[in-house]
């Protein structure tokens, strides 16, 4: 039980970016409102992006720009990930956000529920 506890202390980075996916996951399957959906994405969007930097992060070591001082070098392929990883969250959030803004003008709502029901109606 103390090898879990001291396991969870030195890498608490890697806990908090699962507990942050997990808020997020809950958010969207539970909530009918989209707006708050597209929150939960984020979060779990943001998560993901601090799973990549604990695990690129070498303790002692620099950001690879070359100069002479520097003795080590990170590995840089997480950080250009999550520099993609950020475009396309900006983009997926824009987009959700404007389909939200034509559901909101054509069916009066942001409730998924209430959608599919009036949906339903219609056919």
């Amino acid at each position: 039980m103390m090898e879990i506890i001291s396991a969870l202390i030195t890498n608490y980075y890697y806990f908090v970016a699962i507990l942050l996916f997990l808020i997020g996951f809950h958010t969207m399957l539970t909530h009918s409102n989209l707006i708050k959906k597209v929150i939960g994405m984020n979060i779990m969007e943001t998560s993901i992006f601090l799973f990549f930097v604990a695990i690129g992060y070498v303790d002692g070591k620099n950001a690879p720009i070359l100069n002479e001082e520097a003795v080590g070098y990170i590995n840089p392929l997480p950080s250009a990930l999550i520099l993609t990883g950020l475009v396309v969250g900006v983009s997926l959030t824009a987009f959700s956000l404007s389909l939200i803004i034509k559901l909101y003008k054509y069916y009066g709502t942001l409730d998924a529920d209430e959608i599919m029901r009036i949906r339903s109606q219609e056919e």
